[in-house]
């Protein structure tokens, strides 16, 4: 089972390897804009709610950008 996989993993194409890694980065930028975005928007509708949309922004940018960076991870161990 482990020997297929290899030979799975050896047979990727690191152009592809390229191409999925700017897919995941272009997700990564519109998640990002999106809750940033829907920040702003939150607090120009009710200001004395920007403590708590702001944590929850942060939070979620986190894990927005470890999805990037697994995608990264990903790249370097497909080429």
């Amino acid at each position: 089972m482990t020997d297929i996989v290899l030979a799975q993993a050896e047979s990727i194409n690191p152009g592809l390897a390229v191409i999925g890694y700017g897919l995941g980065a272009i997700g990564a930028g519109i998640g990002v804009g999106l809750i940033f975005a829907s920040v702003i928007i939150g607090t120009a509708r009710q200001p004395e709610a920007q403590g708590k949309l702001v944590g929850i922004a942060f939070t979620t940018f986190a894990l927005v950008e470890v999805l990037a960076l697994i995608g990264f991870v990903l790249f370097f161990l497909a080429s």
